[in-house]
């Protein structure tokens, strides 16, 4: 099938000095680049994605006294110290 395409014209004379390097035509560059992106979308999209681990920390310890959570100025008032 044929198409016009709007390339930037450095893209374009890279790739044709590419090619003319390696015996090809930039019309074989853009089917090759089209089928990679496309062939590692679909792996992308077919690929599990496994839940992120959180890390807890299980230390003993917490808040010093007199510094309440729910309250931000507390805890910005406690943080002015360190």
């Amino acid at each position: 099938m044929k198409t016009t395409l709007d390339l930037d014209d450095a893209l374009l004379r890279s790739a044709q000095a590419f090619a003319a390097q390696n015996g090809s035509t930039v019309t074989r560059l853009i089917e090759e680049g089209l089928r990679i992106r496309l062939r590692a979308q679909a792996r992308a999209a077919t690929t599990p994605r496994r839940a992120p681990v959180i890390k807890v920390y299980r230390g003993k310890g917490g808040l010093l006294p007199g510094i309440d959570p729910t309250s931000n100025r507390s805890m910005l008032d406690a943080a002015d110290g360190y």
